[in-house]
């Protein structure tokens, strides 16, 4: 099983460039180590061990997907059990700041290059530290893509201090934007809470009035009774970690009030937050731009990465000098 998820990353990263190089020997980002969560399997009540320690915990339960994963011509993942994995990618000049990124997909695939792998050839080009999760796609199992993120903070909690790392945020897209905004309101403990939160044109709530129906159905199919506890927009507090949203005005996949339910949830509970509406752009523009793929935000493109690469230096710790 590692050898087919080390595998699956050489032919993710073969596949696609994200971004023009400066020129042919340019060199190409690879992750330095992939991990399976579950080394086990989601049938074992285990998570990662290292030197005789458990680093993270179990599965928490099974996601009742069989069989090998799915991929699409354009990186997407699809039936994503027992193969959920962490990719950790490593700057040359590391700022103290990580995130952890789960690419959006409405549940049912992760977009493994769009918003995974070009997210981190960006984010380690700012000097951040980046753990990409290939987390479990629910399957009605509600619970499962969050432990998944969990364990991933677990892990990086563990290593933060051997790494350099200051803070831990979380990034997520679309419906990966819902378990970043899952994340940033649900953790269990200090470990798990991130330190700052990055949204992405995400899906917020599971109100059926204006969520994204796809995302609320691969997640909690018919349990209506759920949809208050899993509407990120009603979990907010005081402990949410600051925030930056961003997304284009034309969304036409999930709605715009979807943000603004959470950025006004923010305001309510006297969160830091900040929030960019790009007049146009769309859904799913992630970090694909010319000449790979169709470049959505156009002249937003670079007001976008301004925007971001503030934020992001807004959470560097300034030491002080002895």
């Amino acid at each position: 099983m590692k050898k087919q998820v080390f595998i699956l990353a050489a032919l993710l990263i073969a596949a696609v460039a994200c971004a023009p190089k400066a020129s042919k020997e340019a060199e190409v980002l690879t992750p330095s180590k992939v991990l399976l969560l579950y080394p086990q399997g989601q049938g074992v009540d285990a998570g990662i061990v290292e030197n005789g320690v458990a680093v993270t915990k179990g599965p928490l339960e099974d996601n009742e997907l069989r069989g090998p994963e799915t991929y699409g011509p354009n990186g997407n993942i699809g039936n994503v059990g027992d193969s959920a994995s962490i990719s950790l990618y490593f700057p040359k000049k590391p700022n103290g700041v990580m995130i952890v990124n789960c690419a959006g997909g409405g549940y049912s695939i992760v977009s493994s290059i769009n918003e995974g792998f070009c997210t981190a050839e960006w984010l380690v080009s700012q000097g951040v530290t980046v753990c990409d999760v290939k987390y479990r796609l629910p399957n009605h199992h509600y619970r499962v893509p969050l432990q998944d993120m969990q364990n991933a903070f677990r892990y990086c909690r563990a290593h933060a201090t051997e790494w350099g790392i200051d803070k831990i945020g979380v990034m997520g897209y679309s419906a990966g934007g819902h378990l970043a905004a899952t994340t940033s309101n649900l953790f269990v403990d200090d470990a798990t809470r991130p330190d700052f939160s990055v949204l992405i044109y995400p899906v917020i709530t599971m109100d059926t009035s204006f969520t994204h129906m796809g995302t609320h159905d691969e997640l909690l199919g018919d349990r209506t009774d759920l949809e208050a506890e899993y509407s990120m927009e009603k979990r907010v507090s005081a402990k949410t970690p600051v925030t930056f949203i961003a997304l284009s005005a034309d969304d036409g996949t999930v709605p715009p009030e979807n943000s603004f339910s959470y950025f006004d949830a923010l305001a309510t509970n006297e969160v830091d937050r900040q929030m960019h509406v790009y007049p146009s752009g769309g859904h799913g523009w992630g970090f694909n731009h010319e000449p790979y793929a169709p470049e959505r935000l156009q002249e937003y493109r670079p007001v976008f990465l301004n925007d971001l690469a503030r934020f992001i230096q807004d959470q560097v710790v300034v030491k002080q000098q002895k």
